[in-house]
């Protein structure tokens, strides 16, 4: 486990599922969490107070993919096809600016909180050789950002159960005998070939839990460069140009988890990602960084999709070259409200004697709720 998936596991409160998965899309929306039990953490004699750098950075980057970009190739968007199973396919341009001129037109309504609600799920293979079977593990995490210095955040998670991904692998599962757990080697980030020790996912949903703590020094609430308050992610610039300066001016080389390099393109697109998928941001600095996103000559359009949740959307996507293969980063957009619906990791065309096939969705991070609202956890 790398410096900052360490930071972000130690300052997890014990209160919380210890059985429950730590994946990037949750680590992703633990971070008010993992802020607030920094200084915690110090106080039991754990050394120094760290800085937290979260998955969803900005060093801020958004969705279960940010982390996989840290040591990923972009490739080429390449030209885009004029249809997609039978559908007009608009460039990605045009959606992104689509979106852009809808976000740009929301309400700022800031309240006591800004409220988000996830659902991560991750798939893996397990059982024993000659009878492998994928297995999808998914969580709920909800936080209370606060909007002002003082009080505190809070986050409720609840693991959701792990099921054999499809019928096939359900048969495989009950001839080893149904098993209410399994055990997983969980990748350090989508197609990644180095992983993490194995861990093992009861079948079961587990109990809600619901912890609150200070933010650190009282009013940092994530790592923007530095630790960073509300105010700071309120004041970014709302004209693309001068939001790429801005965000681009704390690029130091490496991934938005640090920890390795990453180029300023792939890190660019994460940080973007990260803004328009929940960040507490004014609706004109989501709209900057939809038109950053369109100005991005990898990204490309896929057409119509349908998030995990079933919601319809447009689609647009970064393909990047992994140790494990080529893997899609796709964003769900829908157009009509300039907002983020999900965004997934898929597997394109796995390296040699990867495990992983062709076309899986290896993690996803659903966007329920982004909002401001004055009512905490009940």
């Amino acid at each position: 486990m790398n410096d900052v998936l360490r930071t972000l596991s130690e300052a997890r409160p014990p209160e919380l599922n210890p059985d429950a998965p730590v994946d990037e899309g949750v680590r992703r929306t633990e971070l008010a969490r993992a802020m607030a039990a920094a200084p915690d953490a110090a106080a039991r004699g754990k050394g120094p107070r760290r800085r937290v750098r979260p998955v969803w950075g900005l060093g801020l980057a958004g969705a279960a993919a940010a982390g996989a970009l840290v040591a990923a190739m972009v490739l080429p968007a390449g030209p885009e096809p004029d249809r997609a199973g039978g559908r007009q396919v608009v460039d990605a341009k045009t959606v992104l600016l689509a979106a852009a001129e809808k976000a740009d037109g929301q309400p700022d309504d800031v309240r006591a909180y800004w409220h988000q609600v996830l659902v991560a799920s991750h798939t893996y293979t397990t059982g024993k050789a000659g009878a492998r079977y994928a297995v999808v593990i998914r969580n709920r995490q909800e936080n209370w950002m606060l909007s002002k210095p003082g009080g505190k955040a809070w986050s409720r998670h609840r693991y959701l159960g792990a099921k054999p991904a499809t019928s096939a692998d359900a048969e495989v599962w009950r001839r080893a005998g149904s098993p209410g757990g399994f055990e997983v080697e969980i990748p350090i980030s989508p197609g990644a070939v180095k992983t993490k020790p194995r861990t093992v996912f009861k079948a079961e949903p587990g109990p809600a839990r619901t912890a609150g703590s200070p933010l650190v020094d009282g009013d940092k609430v994530l790592w923007l460069g530095r630790n960073a308050t509300m105010q700071d992610l309120r004041s970014l610039p709302s004209d693309p140009e001068r939001l790429r300066a801005e965000l681009m001016r704390l690029y130091d080389g490496q991934g938005t988890e640090g920890g390795g390099s990453a180029r300023a393109g792939e890190w660019l697109y994460s940080v973007a990602v990260g803004l328009v998928m929940d960040g507490p941001v004014r609706p004109e600095v989501r709209a900057a960084a939809f038109r950053m996103l369109a100005g991005l000559p990898s990204v490309k359009s896929l057409g119509k999709v349908r998030d995990p949740r079933g919601r319809t959307g447009d689609a647009i996507a970064v393909d990047r070259r992994t140790p494990g293969g080529v893997v899609r980063n796709r964003m769900i957009i829908d157009t009509a409200t300039g907002t983020a619906l999900a965004n997934e990791n898929i597997m394109l065309k796995p390296a040699g004697g990867a495990e992983t096939p062709a076309g899986r969705t290896m993690d996803s991070v659903v966007l329920v709720t982004a909002e401001w609202t004055d009512a905490g956890p009940r």
